[in-house]
């Protein structure tokens, strides 16, 4: 197979999809792997890396995305990428299609085969592919709140872990899945006052065992989000439904309550946000302020730290590419259902039914697209 590795052309998107080992194991399974020239240099890897691995450097992303049997990227194709896109090219790479209509429509319109890592799954029923992006996230939401915080940022002028005499920051978490544990294990670290709210009581259990007293946990009502709110600091979101849009679990009415000056970092804005207030921001102009409150929403946050987040997307990604590779993608996903759960469009058919009530769209399963 040709597989095809554009340059990420996203605002400040420096990872890659592809690294050299995972090239060289492509190349060991008799594949050919284009990459676009300069693709790796944001996350630390040269062409000449690429080379070393047996890969192709070829300039134009043009001629990756007209010669590739299938494209293996990073974040979800722009418009402009999307046009180059055509009828039964495989795409595997992060989509987020529930909260954009307009990029689902134009997927459909493509009639490629558009696997998301967002939904593949584990026998866990974790999202293996989404994981590390989920760690990356949630490590650095506080400590992209905490310089948020400060007051030549338009925060409130707060350290997060206070000096003796003067107490730390609050710190508000919703979601104690991934990325809320990873951002609790920062704050906590950088000495924050930290509560978590979720609704699984599992959840709770879990979070209380690995932390103990030095978090507070919290059911998640209404009620208790309301309250929280009003006594935060920084609120970090984090909820997630796979492949759906984030549930908005906080008002505009709550915004209004919080201090002037307190921050909303919110992780969940690639599926459009946990926060009424929210809208996607990037790198170059991360936040924003709304009734006194600082917004970071950047929908891109592990592009901060590419190389960390290239090399550890790739542990993870390399199996499901190799199996796509080496045994086509229909056979791939008639071969595995949690690979088969990362169909989200396949030859004009919405495939993943989150996205498809998100945008009232019909729905076709999987399986009855690959002919199952």
């Amino acid at each position: 197979m040709r597989i095809g590795v554009p340059k990420e052309i996203k605002n400040h998107e420096y990872r890659v999809g592809l690294i050299p080992s995972s090239v060289q194991e492509l190349v060991h399974n008799g594949h050919q792997v284009m990459v676009q020239a300069g693709a790796g240099l944001g996350a630390g890897i040269t062409d000449a890396d690429y080379v070393a691995a047996g890969a192709s450097i070829i300039e134009s992303a043009d001629q990756i995305f007209a010669d590739a049997d299938m494209i293996v990227k990073v974040k979800e194709p722009l418009a402009v990428e999307r046009k180059k896109l055509r009828k039964g090219q495989i795409l595997f790479t992060y989509l987020h299609l529930a909260p954009d209509a307009e990029q689902t429509k134009d997927l459909i319109d493509s009639g490629a085969i558009c696997i998301a890592y967002e939904t593949v799954t584990s026998p866990n029923g974790s999202l293996p592919l989404l994981t590390p992006m989920s760690e990356v996230a949630g490590r650095l939401a506080p400590q992209v709140g905490a310089h948020s915080l400060e007051k030549a940022q338009g925060g409130r002028g707060v350290l997060l872990g206070g000096v003796p005499g003067v107490p730390a920051a609050e710190v508000v978490i919703l979601g104690g899945g991934v990325s809320g544990t990873h951002a609790a294990t920062i704050a906590v670290g950088m000495g924050a006052k930290v509560t978590v709210v979720d609704r699984s009581a599992d959840a709770l259990k879990r979070l209380a065992a690995q932390f103990g007293t030095a978090i507070s946990t919290v059911f998640s009502t209404r009620a208790a989000i309301e309250e929280l709110v009003r006594r935060a600091d920084l609120l970090i979101g984090t909820v997630l439904v796979p492949g759906a849009a984030a549930p908005k679990l906080v008002t505009h009415d709550m915004v209004r309550t919080m201090k002037p000056g307190s921050v909303i970092v919110d992780v969940a804005i690639d599926q459009g946000g946990c926060v009424e207030t929210s809208h996607a921001t990037t790198h170059s102009d991360p936040t924003y302020v709304v009734d006194g409150v600082v917004h970071y929403c950047v929908a891109n946050m592990p592009g901060a730290v590419a190389r960390t987040s290239t090399f550890a997307l790739n542990s993870v990604t390399l199996p499901f590419t190799l199996a796509l590779a080496n045994q086509g993608w229909k056979k791939a996903l008639a071969n595995d259902v949690h690979l088969r759960n990362g169909l989200n469009v396949s030859e004009g058919q919405v495939t993943c039914e989150p996205v498809a009530l998100a945008h009232n769209l019909p729905y076709v399963k999987a399986e009855t697209a690959i002919g199952l």
